[in-house]
């Protein structure tokens, strides 16, 4: 078969094999991403070898790595970020700072490590997590932009950075006397980059692309866009910093201008479909042969390393003011080692730091800790919540629980509890106060308690869906509980708590997705409301007023469709 023919032949079998993957993983109600990596093993050189040329393959993948991160660029919000900067940064450094350290110092003590500087480098391997595998999985589970979300992601941006550095100076550490030298000009690519980035974001590419959105093509704007995606992301992999970076530079290159969601929206289809590739890819890595062999050894690092990076992780975010319940999620989301650990490994194995034992060894373990990896986001919070109750930890944790500060007047009585005070719920306490309603704010976000502490309306700092919060809350004596959390999961354990202390109370709950309307509603809320489908509704209402029904007659309508929970109108399943 021709070489054309025979990679669309390679193209259409991941393609397909991730496909059916993704969808019996769905079946089973596991993230796809587990299908994929299983379809990418599967059909890969250690499995059914169904691929004539499986590195083209890998070498495509990157397009999805890019493609993810230049999305996440498009939709990150500074703002968002400017809540979670402290530990972005400080926790960060420290993360991989410790990381490194403790693998540097067990691998050399127990002779693991020739030297210093392969334990150094088994360190800096070891410290980094998966931007895509967490990102695709928080995408997946609606939590991109929960507090635990925005930690995780900001934490990640920063190992990225960091992954651009430490190759810079992987070289040196066959010959220390020039590590110094290294490290400057690692940092000075990464200043310049920084600063040549800072002009074409003010200066150049909003101008381009609004001069190309004026065409009205869109086949010229999506192809400028790719063209920008992959342009940064060359750019900065010539330089010896990460793809990752560039392609999430070029994202927030244009996620200040007008025309940023429509590219986001351009760009989705292609990020989803090469990320599925990018999974794929890592599932062919597994070679069982060498699994089966070191299975003990494997499963020993699977596990020491998981836990290890979680006890590290931890204790960082505790330290910065964040809930037990945060700082296990996060620390059970990124105690992987990243998908660009291969990039190091691979490097290291070039430069004679590790054999090729060892570098086999590091594929099977890294690839391990990324499949574990979804699973154990998808438990993380029952985990935390079981963390919290065990009775030798008991007394130590609870006090990460309460409120870090509050503002309650002790008079308060048949006030509304209004739990989340972002988006949402700022436009539900407006319209309380301007009614003369006495309310209460639970909110996890210091931006957000400044707000409140500026407007002088009370609040609660601290996670609405924790006991030692709602208690400071008077439930008992609230007329209703309006929840408006980011996160699905603490919405339920919230309506659950809130019920268990005041089953008679009036709790509103914003729904996520159409999936927990009958959910929420069998767990007891009083009314469940979806966002896009009242916009819809809204949308309905004025088009039956502009049509020339009555006014009764269109409040009958949509108020059987509100009583009916929506499911007239929601999407066939």
């Amino acid at each position: 078969m021709a070489a054309g023919h025979s990679l669309i032949v390679d193209f259409t079998t991941v393609l397909g094999a991730s496909a059916l993957g993704g969808y019996i993983a769905n079946k089973f109600k596991q993230p796809v991403l587990l299908g994929y990596l299983a379809s990418g093993f599967i059909v890969g050189p250690f499995g059914l070898k169904l691929l004539s040329d499986a590195d083209l393959i890998k070498s495509l993948a990157e397009f999805g790595v890019a493609f993810l991160l230049f999305a996440l660029g498009v939709e990150f919000s500074l703002t968002e970020l400017k809540r979670v900067k402290d530990i972005a940064i400080g926790g960060s450094l420290l993360q991989i700072g410790l990381t490194t350290t403790l693998v540097t110092l067990i691998t050399v003590v127990f002779g693991w490590a020739s030297g210093f500087p392969q334990g150094i480098f088994l360190g800096a391997v070891f410290s980094l997590s998966s931007t895509a595998v967490v990102l695709k999985t928080l995408t997946e589970k609606g939590e991109t932009y929960t507090l635990h979300g925005q930690i995780m992601l900001a934490i990640l941006i920063v190992q990225d950075l960091a992954l651009g550095v430490m190759l810079a100076i992987l070289p040196a550490l066959k010959q220390p006397e020039g590590l110094v030298t290294a490290l400057f000009l690692a940092l000075a690519k990464v200043i310049g980059f920084a600063a040549i980035a800072f002009i074409l974001s003010r200066w150049i590419v909003p101008g381009l692309i609004r001069n190309i959105a004026a065409t009205e093509s869109d086949e010229l704007f999506l192809l400028t866009i790719i063209a920008l995606c992959l342009g940064v992301a060359l750019i900065t992999a010539a330089l010896g910093l990460s793809i990752e970076m560039g392609a999430f530079v070029a994202g927030l290159m244009i996620s200040e201008i007008d025309y940023a969601d429509h590219a986001l929206a351009k760009i989705l289809p292609l990020r989803d479909t090469f990320a599925s590739l990018f999974f794929a890819s890592i599932g062919m890595l597994i070679d069982p042969i060498i699994l089966i062999e070191n299975f003990g050894l494997i499963l020993g690092l699977v596990t020491l390393v998981m836990f290890g990076k979680a006890l590290i992780v931890f204790p960082i975010v505790l330290k910065f003011g964040y809930s037990v319940k945060t700082a296990v999620i996060t620390a059970l989301g990124i105690n992987q080692i990243g998908e660009f650990s291969f990039v190091l490994a691979l490097t290291g194995l070039e430069l004679e730091l590790i054999s090729q034992d060892t570098y086999l060894l590091l594929l099977g373990t890294t690839a391990i800790t990324l499949i574990i990896t979804p699973i154990l986001l998808e438990r993380a919070p029952k985990l935390a919540n079981r963390l919290i109750k065990t009775p030798f930890l008991f007394k130590y944790l609870r006090r990460f629980e309460a409120p870090k500060s509050l503002s309650i007047p002790e008079t308060i009585n048949s006030h509304v509890v209004v739990a989340g005070y972002g988006r949402v719920g700022q436009v539900v306490v407006k319209i309380l106060q301007s009614q003369g309603y006495p309310v209460i704010v639970m909110d996890n976000s210091e931006p957000a308690i400044q707000r409140l502490r500026h407007r002088k309306i009370p609040y609660l700092f601290g996670d609405a869906d924790s006991e030692l919060v709602l208690e400071k809350a008077h439930l008992e004596k609230a007329k209703a509980l309006a929840i408006a959390l980011p996160d699905p999961g603490s919405t339920r354990i919230l309506l659950e708590r809130a019920l268990s202390i005041a089953p008679e109370l009036d709790i509103i709950v914003r729904s996520h997705s159409d999936k927990e309307i009958d959910i929420l509603t069998q767990m007891g809320a009083k009314e469940v409301v979806q966002p896009e489908f009242e916009a819809a509704l809204e949308l309905g209402t004025h088009l039956l007023k502009t049509l020339g029904e009555e006014q009764n007659q269109i409040y009958t309508v949509i108020n059987n469709i509100r009583t009916d929970r929506y499911i007239s109108i929601r999407p066939d399943r």
